[in-house]
């Protein structure tokens, strides 16, 4: 079930926070994830990650982001709107996400900038901060996004 319905430009207004739902992460998905994208022992065998500075199995960076950006995907903010993105302007892991830990994302529009010419292409900014369970920020990442306008009627 979708969050959000009928997101268009004309919706992200400077300061709105959209909120997903959570998710929790499994030791075996940090596993796949880390064997398939970020093969080190951190992320891929508990038992040596023992020997690493997080002292136990943590999720890739990437991972996080993933799960981050599908979460606010899953929530439909972008299902009448999306038209790419141009990327980010900043990534930053500010803590390590293990398995058990649930997730949830905040996303507040910073930024907003009408289309120049007729191709619709309206960008927004989104700061985007991920919680866990402890409503700790796990990640934070400064994204753009063109979205188009709300059809004129």
């Amino acid at each position: 079930m979708k969050i959000y319905e009928d997101i268009w430009f004309e919706d992200f207004t400077i300061g709105r926070v959209f909120r997903t739902k959570s998710r929790k992460i499994s030791a075996k998905e940090i596993i796949a994830f880390g064997k398939d994208f970020a093969p080190l022992p951190y992320h891929t065998d508990p038992d040596e990650a023992k020997n690493f500075m997080f002292g136990e199995l943590v999720a890739a960076g990437f991972h996080t982001c993933s799960i981050s950006f599908g979460l606010f995907i899953e929530s439909g903010i972008f299902d009448s709107c999306a038209m790419g993105s141009p990327g980010f302007n900043k990534l930053r892991w500010k803590k390590p996400v293990k398995p058990g830990d649930e997730l949830s994302v905040e996303a507040s529009v910073t930024d907003v900038s009408p289309a120049r010419d007729k191709n619709d292409k309206n960008l927004i900014s989104l700061l985007f901060q991920t919680h866990n369970q402890n409503n700790e920020v796990v990640l934070e990442m400064e994204t753009r996004h063109f979205v188009r306008s709300r059809p004129k009627i």
